[in-house]
């Protein structure tokens, strides 16, 4: 697909909807724009900054157990029901 695109005198541009569905973005997502070479640009999606990938790990404390499957289901489930008691620090 190609589009022409009128820059604004702040440097701005406006996506078609076409082109921002080809994308797979929405407004207020962010894109990533790259110089591939010169005169050249390609544009992406950009990743979200809180990816999956960053998040693995961040919860794990050394003094603790894993807490099982089931576990975490009993306390998912006391969560939405309303049953678990408030953390004292809160």
């Amino acid at each position: 697909m190609k589009s022409t695109l009128k820059i604004t005198s702040k440097g701005q541009v406006t996506l078609r909807k076409k082109m921002m569905d080809e994308l797979g973005v929405q407004p207020g997502d962010k894109i990533t724009v790259e110089v591939v070479e010169p005169g050249r640009a390609e544009l992406k999606p950009a990743k979200l900054e809180g990816a999956l990938d960053k998040f693995i790990g961040c919860l794990h404390e050394p003094r603790m157990r894993a807490l099982s499957i089931d576990e975490m289901n009993t306390l998912i489930a006391k969560g939405w029901a309303g049953e678990l008691d408030e953390p004292d620090d809160a």
